[in-house]
């Protein structure tokens, strides 16, 4: 599989148009502003992303739109945003599980290309993205792994419903590209590293995610109890070189297409944190889904980022 991806680079000014279908190859910057909202501001109509420090990745399709990463740094170059900017058009006409799997030669067979990869991941088909952030230098995160699961997956009756897994990665996309599962760890994870209120998954068999890694969740959230699954927060851990100790590798915000449909405003949620985490640096305590209306999207992002002392 080559990761090369090939197309035409456009100016600033329509790189993002609605039905635009060209891909653009490399991991461009600009100032432009996009939307409303902001962090400091959010809910009160302020420009967001802000312009002038924010950087864009390239479009990619999905549906009937386009999605793309984008930083957003402080003019001294502290982190304010990781995130993923989704028009609304992209989504509708997602592909089915039945498109997924019937999907040929021609389409959805590169995750680095314009149309993703179709795969079954957790035992159901997905179509699967890995985007890069375009400035990775003052955080551990480094891409974007977009899936869209259009029969959801297990737990049966929990997540079994159309949705979104957003993963917010800090390694790099050759080591995730290397793990396959489902598998059991064969490593071991400290307590330290578990984020409060976050546990291991039950079946150990299952824990390593093709293309992911572990997975854990807060077992208190509503459709583990009953109620209705829509924006759930998952925290992702694997064992990069080796050592037999694994570390906390994404952050992973999974979120219904209904909830995005139906999504206005800002909906920010605290990211719940380890004991300590095994590399000091800055990471996010808070994620947010907000409506971005004068240009019909939608922006999910990490954010509010802190400086931790690890144990290295």
């Amino acid at each position: 599989m080559t990761r090369e991806k090939t197309g035409e680079r456009t100016g600033a000014d329509d790189r993002f148009r609605v039905g635009r279908r060209r891909f653009v190859g490399t991991v461009a910057a600009t100032g432009a502003a996009i939307g409303m909202g902001g962090l400091a501001s959010a809910d009160t109509g302020s420009e967001f992303p802000p312009a002038g420090i924010t950087e864009w990745g390239d479009p990619v399709t999905l549906g009937n739109g386009e999605v793309k990463t984008f930083t957003t740094s402080t003019p001294s170059g502290s982190p304010k945003q990781y995130g993923l900017f989704i028009e609304r058009d992209a989504l509708e006409g997602l592909p089915s599980a039945e498109a997924l799997a019937n999907s040929g030669d021609d389409e959805y067979t590169d995750k680095y290309g314009p149309n993703g990869q179709s795969l079954i991941i957790h035992y159901k088909w997905s179509q699967e993205f890995f985007l890069p952030f375009p400035k990775t230098d003052s955080t551990p995160f480094t891409f974007l792994g977009l899936h869209w699961n259009p029969g959801g997956h297990p737990p049966e009756g929990v997540w079994t419903v159309p949705h979104f897994d957003i993963h917010f990665h800090m390694l790099p996309t050759d080591t995730v590209d290397a793990i396959t599962g489902p598998a059991a760890p064969a490593y071991d994870l400290p307590a330290r590293y578990i984020p409060t209120g976050y546990a291991r998954g039950p079946v150990v068999d299952e824990r390593v995610i093709t293309d992911m890694g572990e997975h854990m969740v807060d077992p208190t959230v509503p459709e583990m109890n009953g109620g209705t699954f829509t924006n759930t927060l998952i925290w992702g851990a694997y064992d990069p070189d080796g050592d037999g100790t694994a570390e906390l590798t994404f952050v992973e915000p999974m979120i219904t297409r209904a909830f995005l449909r139906g999504h206005s405003g800002t909906d920010r949620r605290k990211i719940a944190q380890p004991e300590t985490y095994a590399k000091s640096g800055r990471y996010p305590t808070a994620y947010a889904v907000r409506d971005v209306p004068e240009q019909d999207a939608i922006a999910v992002s990490i954010e509010n980022f802190s400086e931790f002392q690890g144990d290295s």
